[in-house]
C-alpha cells in the first residue's frame, strides 16, 4: 500500500499555489453540493457530506464558502451531476483511472479524451485499466492529531483491513462497504480527518525514471486542471 499514488497525495506534496488552491476549493464545493442535494442537508444524518465537509475544513476552505456549497444544492436543484468514471492509459503505459462529476457528459468526454490523446495516452472502455486495480475504503488523518500506536489499536477495534502511518499522515485501508462505519468508530476519538472515501487502489505499481515521471505527473496535472474532475488514481509508484 506504501505507493499507493491518489493524485490528492502528490498535489499534497506540492504545496497549495493559488491555482490549486482554487481548482482543491471548487472540487470540494461541487462535491458537497451534491452530497448536499442527494442526501440529508444535515451533516450527522449524511456520511457522504459530512466527510465532504471535514475535507474541505482540512484544506481551510472558508466556513462561508462550505455554506454557500450546501445552499446551491437548493438553489440548482434543477441541475443534475453525473459521475462518471473514465478508464485508459496515460505516458509509459500507466494505467489510470479518472472520476468525474458533470452536468455535461460529451463536454467531459471530449475534454479528457484530448488530455489523454496530446499526452502520447489512450482513452479505453470502461474496464480497460480497473482490471489493475480494486476499489478499498480510504481513511486519512493528518499525523499530528493521533499517535501510530492509537491510531492501529482504533483501526483493528474498528475491522479495518489495515493501517499504515508516514511523515505525513495515517491512512487506514477497509473493505468500501464498511467505511463509514469505520469512520463511525474512529469520529469517537478524532474530529478532523484529511479525507474519506472510496478509492482505486493499485494491484502492483510502475516505476519509471524522474525524465519518465516528470512527463507523467504534467499529464496528471492537465487532468486536475479539468473542472469537471474530482479524483484521479494510478499506478505509477512515486
Amino acid at each position: 500500500m506504501a505507493g499507493h499514488s491518489h493524485w490528492a497525495g502528490i498535489k499534497h506534496k506540492k504545496g497549495r499555489a493559488d491555482k490549486l488552491r482554487s481548482n482543491l476549493f471548487s472540487k470540494l464545493s461541487k462535491e458537497i453540493t451534491v452530497a448536499a442535494k442527494l442526501g440529508d442537508r444535515d451533516p450527522s444524518m449524511n456520511p457522504r457530506l459530512r466527510s465532504a465537509i471535514q475535507a474541505a475544513r482540512s484544506a481551510n476552505m472558508p466556513k462561508n464558502n462550505i455554506e454557500r456549497a450546501i445552499d446551491k444544492s437548493e438553489i440548482n436543484s434543477d441541475t443534475n451531476y453525473e459521475s462518471i468514471r473514465y478508464e485508459g492509459f496515460g505516458p509509459k503505459r500507466i494505467a489510470v483511472i479518472v472520476e468525474t462529476l458533470t452536468n455535461n457528459k460529451n463536454r467531459t468526454a471530449s475534454n479528457i479524451r484530448t488530455i489523454f490523446q496530446k499526452n502520447g495516452g489512450s482513452l479505453g472502455t470502461q474496464g480497460s485499466a480497473s482490471h489493475n486495480f480494486r476499489q478499498m475504503g480510504v481513511i486519512k488523518i493528518e499525523k499530528k492529531e493521533i499517535s501510530e500506536e492509537k491510531i492501529f489499536e482504533l483501526a483493528t477495534e474498528s475491522g479495518a483491513d489495515e493501517c499504515i502511518s508516514n511523515e505525513i499522515n495515517h491512512t487506514i485501508y477497509c473493505k468500501k462497504d464498511n467505511i463509514y462505519s469505520v469512520k463511525n468508530i474512529l469520529e469517537n476519538n478524532i474530529s478532523n480527518f484529511l479525507s474519506t472515501g472510496i478509492e482505486w487502489v493499485p494491484f502492483n505499481y510502475v516505476e519509471v525514471s524522474m525524465d519518465e515521471r516528470n512527463e507523467v505527473i504534467k499529464f496528471l496535472e492537465s487532468l486536475d486542471d479539468d473542472d469537471d474532475v474530482q479524483n484521479i488514481y494510478s499506478n505509477i509508484k512515486i
